[in-house]
């Protein structure tokens, strides 16, 4: 039976403190591993390696070394042990402090660790705290609809007449500012498409009146919220040569249309887009009904302190996040954080309000998950799997291997846990009703 002594504190901020005496006697299975650790990698004379014994090793390399060395594994052991009888939820790195270690003596060191947050008093939810707001969809979304689809099939037809704001106007564009191009501002075969908002405020009037082979110069201010500060503001300078004008021509709201559609016709292509969008309204009112419900019931329950490592990687989380929505505007972050007159750091100080009650939320579903015994099971995870093996293409073996992996499988199944968790909860406090979950959410 081990005789060290151990002592355990809670700390603030969500921490614990484990101090940890371990007698020469306990350390001994560790300072043999040691010895033979030094004597593999720096063999002595005379010994093959990792065949030295301890006062051998110490002699030529001072009993220190083996007690430093032996050191890392005791650390471990004890530290992990200890979580392991004591049940303690740690997360990220524990900071380890030395206090003694001397050759032959007990060792004595301490080891804090971030363990994650808990609930403490969850607010009730036997009852409805939040409604799913519905509305009907109107005729006149469903024709706003359907004339944008008659956009994305019109017919661009060159014409010879003056440009009006119901065309379009191929250019080559160029802008400069006090006689020198702009980074960026020369565009070969530039779409303008009149009546669509120009991200140049006037830009599209210039044009209109002009045909092909006509050149039209004008100054026009940048937004002077224009993510490129040395031109948001200012007056610039553009050049257009009209290299064509097109006709923007619909195609006619009829049986013919409606076929494209894959429907026989307009009455049923009205019922569909109209239903369709009816879903989508319904979904969308749901998932509203859920981020609110989630929200009210972090916000009402009460939890121990996060530590600070949990938010720093929820705020890097969020920063990764807001980096990739910003690359799929096709702009790069940094003149994202001037457009907004944001540092990095103060980016990151803003998203913390918002990544507390993200791990709150998180913290609060395990919790709820428990209580509502919606544990996945290993059957349900593999008929999940099967499911999805099965559109995989023949012989992707990457993707097969990806879902076949332990990591994937953990994920799929706090994933299904979540799902679970979230339709109980739902059933119980939205309305008094159960509301669709789609294996999205």
């Amino acid at each position: 039976m081990e005789n060290n002594e151990q002592n355990i504190k809670y700390l603030p901020n969500s921490a614990v403190e484990m101090k940890f005496i371990v007698t020469p006697e306990e350390a001994k299975p560790y300072i043999d591993q040691a010895v033979t650790e030094i004597s593999t990698q720096k063999p002595l004379k005379g010994f093959r390696p990792g065949k030295a014994g301890y006062a051998d090793v110490a002699r030529e390399y001072g009993e220190m070394l083996i007690w430093e060395t032996a050191l890392e594994r005791i650390v471990r052991a004890k530290y992990v042990k200890t979580v392991l009888d004591n049940n303690l939820d740690t997360i990220g790195s524990p900071k380890i402090s030395v206090e003694k270690i001397t050759p032959n003596q007990p060792i004595e060191f301490t080891v804090v660790a971030a363990i994650m947050p808990k609930v403490t008093e969850v607010m009730d939810y036997s009852k409805p705290l939040v409604e799913v707001k519905k509305r009907e969809v109107t005729d006149e979304e469903r024709d706003k609809v359907i004339e944008d689809l008659r956009k994305m099939r019109r017919q661009e037809v060159v014409t010879d007449q003056p440009a009006t704001l119901d065309d379009l106007t191929l250019i080559d564009l160029e802008i400069t500012k006090d006689g020198v191009v702009v980074e960026g501002g020369t565009s070969k075969d530039y779409k303008v498409y009149m009546n669509e908002p120009h991200y140049i405020p006037g830009f599209a009037e210039q044009l209109v009146g002009a045909k092909k082979g006509d050149k039209r110069e004008f100054e026009l201010t940048f937004p002077s919220d224009h993510y490129n500060k040395q031109l948001a503001g200012q007056n610039v300078k553009f050049s257009a040569d009209v290299k064509d004008v097109y006709k923007l021509e619909l195609p006619a709201l009829d049986e013919e249309f409606a076929k494209t559609m894959g429907l026989e016709s307009i009455e049923k292509l009205n019922e569909t887009i109209k239903k369709n969008m009816q879903e989508e309204a319904d979904q969308k009112a749901e998932e509203a009904a859920e981020i609110e419900l989630l929200e009210k019931l972090t916000k009402g329950s009460k939890f121990t302190e996060i530590p600070d490592i949990l938010v720093n990687e929820e705020v890097h989380r969020m920063i990764h996040e807001m980096e990739a929505a910003v690359e799929e505007q096709g702009m790069k972050m940094e003149d994202y954080l001037a457009s907004i007159k944001k540092t990095m750091d103060q980016l990151k100080l803003d998203f913390v309000p918002q990544a507390l009650l993200r791990i709150q939320t998180a913290v609060l579903l395990k919790e709820i998950a428990k209580r509502e015994n919606c544990e996945s099971v290993d059957t349900e995870v593999d008929a999940e799997i099967d499911r999805i093996l099965q559109h995989i293409k023949p012989g992707d073996t990457e993707t097969r291997e990806k879902l076949l992996s332990p990591e994937y499988r953990d994920y799929l199944n706090a994933r299904m846990k979540n799902q679970k968790t979230l339709k109980a909860l739902k059933a119980k406090a939205v309305g008094g009703r159960e509301l669709q979950i789609t294996n999205d959410e």
